[in-house]
């Protein structure tokens, strides 16, 4: 996996946008050794619903792929100029919790809801991936889930948590990767950066599949 990984980050022959101004994504996406630029849709995520979580996350993936699109074209920078080819990247995560789709938290009382209701249980976490040739149009896309469990969650915790302000930002008012959230996480059943909001493998893939 590493070499290959290297062999398609090294010097790639297209440019990145990745549209999400997600930290973790941002941070995942430099991991992987790509140089990007971000530009973020603005799009109504709640206008946009579906039963099944996975044809939800593939849904607004694309959504947001149309509208960062719309704004590159009215934007100053044409796309059809450059020589290169530009690959968008665009995704979207939900957790899933005794068969109820969670997006972002829109309340305290709610992320304390959320929170509480993961503490000594487990959450299912379906992650989109989208890659767009802006060149040739050529879309590919695809989804990934993870389980993750939890030992309890002790109360003052979960108020640290919430206070701080972070889990209004995330699907399910699920960090994993939040220093006082993670002693609490019992084991993850998937890749990590699924849970964080990109998974590498399937990113890697689709990047190929789309040049």
């Amino acid at each position: 996996m590493g070499g290959q990984r290297k062999t398609a980050s090294r010097n790639p022959p297209f440019k990145i946008i990745l549209g999400s101004s997600s930290k973790a994504r941002k941070q995942i996406l430099a991991e992987m050794g790509f140089e990007f630029t971000v530009v973020t849709a603005d799009i109504d995520e709640k206008g946009i619903r579906r039963e099944k979580p996975e044809d939800l996350v593939i849904a607004l993936a694309d959504a947001k792929a149309d509208a960062i699109i719309q704004k590159l074209l009215t934007g100053e920078n044409s796309l059809e100029e450059d020589i290169m080819a530009t690959l968008l990247i665009t995704s979207d995560t939900v957790v899933v919790h005794q068969g109820t789709i969670r997006e972002k938290p829109t309340s305290k009382e709610q992320a304390r809801e959320y929170i509480k209701g993961y503490s000594g249980g487990n959450a299912a976490v379906v992650g989109s991936v989208m890659v767009t040739n802006l060149k040739t149009g050529k879309r590919c896309g695809g989804w990934e889930s993870a389980e993750v469990y939890f030992h309890e969650i002790p109360d003052e915790v979960i108020d640290a948590v919430i206070d701080e302000g972070v889990t209004f930002n995330v699907a399910g008012g699920l960090m994993l990767e939040h220093p006082l959230t993670l002693p609490f996480v019992d084991a993850v059943v998937g890749s990590t950066d699924t849970v964080m909001g990109l998974s590498k493998a399937l990113t890697e893939k689709l990047l190929l599949e789309a040049l």
